[in-house]
C-alpha cells in the first residue's frame, strides 16, 4: 500500500512539473502522449482553442483539425510521428481550427523522455499562429489563397526563409505567383519596413542594363541631364527583386555576380564606389541548371542565386484551391454576389491551367461580364476548357480516378461542417471517404499510409 501512495505521489509531482512547464510558455502549449491524447494544456491554448470536451481523452488530430484518424493517415504530414522517429523536435506548417475558424500555425514538437530508460514518454506541442502570411478564406486580406498540400509545402518553405538573410530562388511556370510570394518573404523579413523593389528582367534593354542597376550621374553620356538613382541604391536596407532572372543576357551577368560577390557597385560615370546593402530574391520560369548546362547561364552567378530555392506548385497541382481562389478573384473584381456552379467548378479541376493563376484569373473575368443570372455554368467559360480542347503540354483527358480525387480535394478546401456529414452528402461511408481522403496523396508517397486496407478505418 505505501508503495502505492508513493507511486500516485510521483505521478502528481510530474503533473505539477508539466503544467508548470506549459503555463511558463507564451504560445498555445499542450501535453500529449504516445496515443496522440492531450493530457494537460496551459492557458493561451484554453482561451484560442477551447476547453477539451468531456468525456474520453481528445485526440490532438480531432481537436486541432476535426479528423478521426492522424494526421499522417489524412494526408498531412505529422509532427508528433516525426518527433518520435528522429528523438528530437520537429516542426510543420498546419491549418487548426480555433474560436475565430481555420487558421495556418507553426506546430513545433519536442519529446519528454524517461531518464532512466530514454523511452518517449510524451511531447509538447506548442503552437505558433502565422499572422499575414497566408488566407484559408475570401475574406482575408492576405494575397496568398490556398490549402492544398503542395501549396503548404511551398509556404513551409517561405516562413523558413524569409527571416534569414540567404539568397531565395523562385522557381515556377509563368502565372504562379512569384510576385506575390516574393513580397511575402520581404513581408516577413527583418526588412519589412524597408523598400521592395522589384526589376522585370525581360524588359530590360542590354544596353541599359547597368545604368538602371547602379544609376549614373549626370553627364555621363548623352542625355544624362541630372543624376539617376539606381535600383540598388532605391532598395537599400531592403529587397531587390530580379524577376525572370533568366532572360538576363551574358554579358550583363557577370556584372550582377561583381555586385553579389563584393556588394559594392559604382554608378556610371562616377570614380566613386558605393556599398550595397539589400536582400536578394530572384524568380524565373525556365531551367537554370539545363541553361549552365547549353552555355546560356553562368554557373558561378547560378550558384550564387539559388542558396535557397522555393519551387511555386502549379494550379493543376492543387486543384482544391481553386474554389477559394475563384472566390477571392470575384471579391477584387467586386462581383461577389456571383457563384460557380458545381458543375462549373468540376470543369475547372479538369483543366490543366497552362497559364495557371492568371489564366484562372481571365477565366473568372470573363465570367463575370457573361452570366446574366447570379451563378456561373459551364456554357460562360471558354470553349476550350468545356471541350477538353489542348493546347496544353499533356494529354486532358484525365481517369475517372484523377477527376475523383480532384473533385474530392476542391469539396474538401470549401467544407466547412464535420466529416460524418460530409460523407452523407456525398453518399458514401464515414469509412470510406476517410480511405478516400488518406489515398489523395498517397502517389506521391506523402500520405504515411500502411499496405493494410485497414489502416484508415474509423476507430
Amino acid at each position: 500500500m505505501h508503495e502505492s501512495t508513493d507511486k500516485n505521489d510521483s505521478t502528481l509531482v510530474a503533473a505539477d512539473f508539466a503544467q508548470g512547464v506549459l503555463d511558463s510558455l507564451v504560445e498555445p502549449a499542450i501535453l500529449i502522449n504516445r496515443d496522440y491524447e492531450v493530457l494537460l494544456s496551459n492557458e493561451a491554448y484554453r482561451q484560442r482553442y477551447g476547453l477539451l470536451l468531456k468525456g474520453p481523452h481528445r485526440k490532438c488530430y480531432q481537436i486541432s483539425h476535426r479528423y478521426e484518424v492522424p494526421c499522417d493517415q489524412a494526408g498531412e504530414s505529422c509532427p508528433l510521428q516525426t518527433s518520435y522517429e528522429t528523438r528530437g523536435r520537429a516542426r510543420t506548417l498546419h491549418i487548426h481550427h480555433s474560436h475565430e475558424g481555420q487558421e495556418y500555425v507553426n506546430v513545433e514538437m519536442w519529446p519528454i523522455k524517461d531518464p532512466n530508460s530514454e523511452d518517449i514518454l510524451y511531447f509538447i506541442e506548442q503552437i505558433f499562429p502565422v499572422e499575414e502570411m497566408v488566407a484559408v478564406d475570401a475574406n482575408s486580406p492576405s494575397p496568398l489563397v490556398g490549402v492544398s498540400l503542395p501549396f503548404r509545402n511551398m509556404l513551409d518553405l517561405v516562413q523558413r526563409v524569409a527571416p534569414s538573410t540567404a539568397n531565395v530562388l523562385l522557381l515556377g511556370e509563368t502565372g504562379t505567383g512569384k510576385d506575390l510570394v516574393a513580397q511575402t518573404i520581404h513581408r516577413l523579413s527583418a526588412r519589412a519596413e524597408r523598400p521592395f523593389v522589384p526589376v522585370e528582367c525581360t524588359g530590360l534593354p542590354e544596353s541599359l542594363f547597368e545604368s538602371e542597376l547602379f544609376g549614373y550621374v549626370k553627364g555621363a553620356f548623352t542625355g544624362a541631364n541630372s543624376d539617376k538613382t539606381g535600383l540598388v541604391e532605391a532598395a537599400e536596407g531592403g529587397t531587390l527583386f530580379l524577376d525572370e532572372v533568366g532572360d538576363i543576357p551574358l554579358h550583363d551577368q557577370v556584372k550582377l555576380l561583381r555586385l553579389l560577390e563584393t556588394r559594392r557597385y559604382r554608378k556610371v560615370g562616377s570614380p566613386n564606389w558605393f556599398n550595397a546593402d539589400f536582400r536578394l530574391i530572384c524568380a524565373t520560369n525556365r531551367n537554370l541548371k539545363e541553361m549552365v548546362e547549353q552555355g546560356e547561364f553562368r554557373a558561378d552567378l547560378y550558384y550564387r542565386l539559388s542558396v535557397f530555392e522555393v519551387i511555386l506548385p502549379a494550379l493543376r497541382e492543387r486543384v482544391e484551391d481553386i474554389p477559394l481562389l475563384i472566390d477571392r478573384m470575384l471579391d477584387e473584381l467586386g462581383a461577389s454576389e456571383l457563384t460557380f456552379a458545381p458543375e462549373t467548378i468540376r470543369q475547372l479541376c479538369g483543366w490543366r491551367f497552362p497559364g495557371n493563376i492568371r489564366e484562372l484569373r481571365n477565366i473568372v473575368e470573363r465570367a463575370t461580364l457573361l452570366a446574366d443570372d447570379q451563378q456561373v455554368l459551364p456554357r460562360h467559360l471558354p470553349a476550350a476548357v468545356v471541350a477538353g480542347d489542348i493546347e496544353q503540354p499533356e494529354p486532358g483527358i484525365l481517369s475517372l480516378a484523377v477527376q475523383e480525387q480532384q473533385y474530392l480535394r476542391a469539396v474538401l478546401a470549401r467544407w466547412r461542417g464535420d466529416r460524418k456529414t460530409l460523407a452523407a452528402q456525398l453518399g458514401v461511408s464515414e469509412r470510406v471517404l476517410y480511405r478516400k481522403i488518406a489515398a489523395l496523396d498517397s502517389d506521391s508517397g506523402k500520405a504515411g499510409l500502411s499496405n493494410d486496407p485497414s489502416a484508415a478505418d474509423v476507430p
